[in-house]
């Protein structure tokens, strides 16, 4: 490749594209680390090659994901930089390829829907996926092309960049996984109301019609359909739409009880505080975690607040957990586990909420913010 001033320039260009893609990519991630290794359990559960499956490495999916961001970080960090020119570029070539192939796998088998390159901060399908990655590699075979134009030797000041930026990426993913996400992409966002609690606002329902001359789709209120259920020569129903201003704003979210019964507007729209401690998985709770739910229960009992446990485990193991940690009076409710881990990462987590809205979350080993509060 000719060292001109064009070639360079879009050099540069290049670099710093892709390298703004990475350092997004990875930090929107690195706020949350462990839904990153949530998706990476799901790719390991739902792919397989012939009778050899992944499920095997699962416990190994945490350390990946701070891997995998933490690589990430460092490609956009090098690129914009400058640094390594040859290592950088070929460590991205080797990630957009294993990017762009494992993407056209999901695009084609959508065995997992969702591939969470930008974590929760942009949901993208599985195509514009793929897609996306076909652009940015684009610019990857330039950078490697051109890797060695004008090429400085920065040893001392390359190593620097290098082990600065693994180091504050490893501390940044690591503080958000002893603590809940710095940043909140999820429903359950502190602030956010996630129900309605005005007694007034009625539930509402839509009529969707298609006009049979000119395949004109309209949406009306079900109070205003009479003329078009009596005009079928010229109007077709097609599909009908409730609204609900007083369902829960996560889609899918419930709280069971042993009969079935979901008690989720109920308790999260209750006028009164409540903590819901989150237990997205019985049996990988330690004694910490055991010993912050005791140590929430008696701050609640004190603080005349409602304490309930919501878990994904069988009610028999949920009733023999409550009885070894002498907290056989804490109501329980029962939930998905992607629902709860959404709702909270920390196993347990404990979720603050008044009148439908989220005042705070707590990982853990952190508990002692809101005792202190």
């Amino acid at each position: 490749m000719k060292d001109t001033k064009l070639n360079y320039t879009l050099n540069i260009l290049a670099r710093w594209f892709v390298g703004l893609v990475f350092l997004f990519s990875s930090f929107v991630k690195g706020v949350d680390p462990l839904g990153t290794s949530f998706k990476i359990q799901e790719y390991m559960t739902a792919w397989s090659i012939g009778n050899f499956t992944f499920e095997w490495a699962l416990p190994f999916a945490t350390f990946l994901s701070v891997a995998l961001i933490t690589a990430e970080f460092l490609v956009g960090v090098l690129l914009i930089t400058n640094s390594f020119r040859r290592f950088s570029s070929w460590l991205l070539v080797l990630m957009m390829l294993f990017f762009t192939v494992t993407t056209l796998i999901d695009a084609l088998t959508n065995k997992v829907t969702d591939c969470g390159c930008f974590g929760d901060a942009v949901k993208l399908t599985n195509w514009q996926t793929f897609w996306k990655n076909i652009v940015l590699d684009v610019p990857t075979v330039w950078i490697l092309l051109t890797r060695n134009l004008r090429r400085k030797r920065r040893f001392e000041r390359d190593t620097i960049v290098l082990i600065f930026a693994c180091a504050a990426m490893v501390v940044f993913s690591l503080y958000n996984i002893y603590h809940e996400p710095c940043i909140d992409f999820r429903p359950w966002k502190v602030g956010n109301r996630m129900t309605n609690t005005d007694p007034s606002l009625r539930m509402e329902s839509f009529v969707r019609y298609r006009n049979l001359e000119t395949n004109e789709e309209i949406e009306v209120p079900s109070v205003s359909c009479y003329e078009y259920e009596e005009d079928k020569a010229h109007w077709l129903c097609i599909g009908t739409r409730v609204v609900d201003p007083h369902e829960i704003a996560a889609p899918g979210f419930s709280m069971l009880d042993l009969n079935d019964d979901d008690w989720a507007v109920d308790l999260i729209g209750s006028p009164d505080s409540i903590v819901i401690a989150t237990v997205h998985h019985l049996e990988d709770v330690d004694e910490d975690g055991t010993e912050a739910l005791k140590l929430m229960a008696k701050w609640a009992e004190e603080e005349g607040v409602q304490l309930v446990l919501l878990t994904s485990s069988l009610p028999e193991q949920v009733q023999a957990y409550l009885h070894e940690a002498e907290l056989e009076n804490l109501d329980f409710y029962f939930a998905d586990a992607t629902a709860i881990e959404t709702m909270a990462r920390s196993n347990p987590g404990f979720v603050l909420l008044q009148d439908g809205v989220v005042l705070g979350k707590w990982n853990y080993r952190s508990i002692d913010r809101l005792i202190e509060e």
